[in-house]
């Protein structure tokens, strides 16, 4: 009888760098507000809780500082920062040039992008009905980076993204204290995108200026 024929080696899957996983362990869950505003985060338990030594976790923790995340202080631990009423102000203004801009390039739009915009909204509903928090924030997200990316300025496209964890993270917070808000958002979704397929620039950016600043009020309390 011939010999059986033997399966395959497969290469081992290489994990990131130790300093890669801290990194990316901390920005998650500062994003999804596991580690909430104001948490004092120690070198110890973190390296505890990626499996690491402590110089990696050191070196992911200068990271994220930078980012404007955590903030550093020596012999006690990092601080997450909460998010600030001028961030959250400067990020809708940004959000505001930007976006308002952009869809009006973006439109006539071409069948891709309405496409891919149905498809988006569609997977922010089941987000929605699986209680995905996280999820939905960064399908929302997308929605409004895919109509920046297709306003053909790739200088603005890259800034619209630098404002990525900023936006996921207030999303999530906005979600979390008005639930009934993500029915509206999808709502304002859905007219945004009939806007956009109807070719009408001036409602499109009507449809984006009210749904920005509304979520600028929520984030901040103004609106109940």
């Amino acid at each position: 009888m011939p010999a059986p024929a033997s399966s395959p080696v497969r290469p081992p899957v290489k994990q990131p760098p130790a300093a890669e996983r801290v990194y990316t362990h901390i920005k998650e869950a500062v994003l999804d507000r596991r580690y909430e505003g104001g948490t004092l985060l120690t070198e110890g338990d973190l390296a505890d809780a990626v499996g690491v030594s402590r110089t990696p976790v050191r070196e992911a923790l200068l990271r994220l500082e930078v980012e404007g995340l955590i903030k550093l202080y020596p012999k006690k631990g990092a601080l997450v920062l909460a998010v600030s009423a001028q961030e959250i102000a400067d990020v809708v203004e940004t959000r505001l040039l930007v976006e308002e801009f952009a869809v009006r390039k973006a439109v006539p739009a071409s069948a891709k992008l309405i496409a891919r915009l149905e498809e988006l909204l569609e997977e922010q509903r089941q987000m929605s009905l699986a209680g995905d928090l996280a999820a939905v924030s960064v399908k929302d997200r997308c929605f409004h980076a895919e109509i920046v990316r297709h306003a053909g300025n790739d200088i603005l496209s890259r800034l619209y993204d630098q404002l990525r964890d900023r936006q996921l993270r207030m999303g999530v917070a906005v979600m979390e204290a008005h639930p009934g808000r993500i029915a509206d958002n999808i709502a304002e979704h859905s007219e945004l995108l009939e806007a956009i397929r109807a070719g009408d620039a001036d409602g499109a950016a009507q449809v984006v200026r009210r749904h920005v600043s509304r979520v600028k009020a929520l984030v901040r309390g103004e609106d109940r």
